[in-house]
């Protein structure tokens, strides 16, 4: 018998169960006692006594549905915060008859939203509104592209614009740039197709969906908190990342001039991976290719994750221990400045042909200027990554945080009431 599938006899069985207790109530056993007997029938078994009270604890604090992260703020909430399991990049493009005045309408009404959500609240003509009673550590981050800019008669940043031309792109549209951005995170899968679909019923008088990219992490609580997310070859991704709080983190990712004082810049590439020809590598291969042990994440010159590559080593026949073609090394910089923050996501979607998987990354950074600190990254990358032989980008955008608003205020407020 399948799942929700009940056979005639099961059936009976329970017809004759209710006849009972019905009928006891028919011949003097009082109605409420009757249905109450039915419903404790039905009512799955009460925890039982015996268990320890440490174990109940320990149960409880696996709950982490009412966990919250402030929406309001000097800047925008998913930025300095740890990640959550999942995440949603959302590109819109404007219609053409919004204009100024419609962004500003545009962007309270998104900012209300964001802020009552995130809070476990119901947005205004919430029809589901016990979908988002559990935030889960909820954020929603809005950036605004270039086209926004110019709609809104604002200055832009001189790196507000498409990234130059890589030898290892080969770009798509349909996972490419638009006009705003909206990245809505959370612990909870529902939550955020919840908090979502309520973004997006605001704002579709206003703009359309340009992409819709989702992506995950290990769920909560599956690693200690602070463990290096890996990507979908096995690798630590993210281990020389910018740690929030740090002179460093506020350097290099927060802007402190203009209307976006206090905002971010955020590059989005979407990199497709090749696991099927991944798998036809053996792991020194694959060690080689990222300049680290795949178990720890150690670079080859050391055992643990966070020992600093030596980049001079070299083996008995003097080649370097960490080769030059290495993902680790072409991506380190002798220039401190050419950093930025991390925040990657997998994806991995229905297989198709004779592809066994069709994964990759979604591959997020903050930086206060995208020029001098992604681009020269990316173009280090582009000429001598060996990791490029099974990644190939196939969306790319970059958009311009706002700084983040205070209670009545609204996110992107200095460019639209400026």
């Amino acid at each position: 018998m399948t799942s929700g599938d009940h056979s005639s006899m099961p059936r009976r069985r329970l017809a004759s169960r209710r006849q009972f207790l019905l009928g006891g109530a028919v011949a003097g056993v009082g109605a409420a006692v009757a249905i109450g007997a039915d419903q404790l029938l039905a009512r799955p078994a009460a925890p039982s006594s015996a268990t320890p009270p440490a174990a109940a604890d320990a149960a409880a604090e696996q709950v982490h549905g009412a966990d919250i992260v402030m929406f309001h703020g000097k800047h925008q909430a998913g930025i300095d915060t740890p990640p959550a399991a999942h995440a949603t990049f959302l590109g819109l493009d404007l219609r053409e008859d919004v204009d100024r005045d419609g962004l500003r309408r545009l962007m309270r009404v998104l900012s209300d939203d964001a802020a009552r959500l995130t809070a476990g609240r119901a947005a205004l003509a919430d029809t589901e509104p016990e979908l988002g009673a559990a935030p889960a550590r909820l954020t929603v981050t809005f950036g605004f592209g270039p086209g926004l800019v110019t709609r809104a008669g604002g200055a832009a940043p001189g790196w507000l614009a498409p990234l130059p031309a890589f030898g290892i792109d080969r770009l798509r549209p349909e996972y490419s740039e638009g006009d705003l951005l909206l990245i809505v995170s959370s612990d909870d899968a529902v939550t955020l197709a919840h908090a979502t679909r309520m973004l997006l019923k605001d704002a579709r008088s206003f703009a359309s969906v340009r992409w819709s990219q989702s992506g995950f992490r290990r769920a909560r609580g599956t690693e200690a908190s602070g463990t290096t997310m890996r990507n979908l070859f096995g690798q630590v991704d993210g281990t020389s990342n910018l740690v929030p709080g740090t002179a460093d983190f506020d350097r290099l990712v927060w802007i402190d001039d203009g209307w976006l004082a206090g905002g971010t810049s955020f590059v989005l590439r979407r990199i497709e991976m090749n696991l099927d020809t991944w798998d036809e590598v053996d792991r020194a291969g694959r060690e080689q290719s990222m300049g680290r042990f795949l178990d720890s994440g150690a670079p080859l010159t050391g055992t643990k994750e966070h020992d600093e590559p030596d980049f001079a080593a070299t083996t008995s026949l003097g080649f370097p221990v960490i080769p030059d073609f290495s993902h680790v090394r072409r991506a380190r910089s002798d220039n401190p400045d050419e950093r930025i923050l991390r925040r990657a996501y997998n994806y991995d979607e229905p297989p198709g042909g004779a592809a066994v998987s069709r994964s990759g990354l979604l591959f997020g950074s903050f930086q206060a200027d995208v020029s001098r600190q992604f681009t020269p990254l990316q173009r280090r990358l582009d000429e001598l990554d060996l990791l490029n032989t099974w990644t190939t980008p196939i969306g790319s955008a970059v958009f311009a945080i706002p700084p983040g608003c205070e209670p009545g205020g609204y996110v992107g407020e200095t460019l639209l009431d400026a």
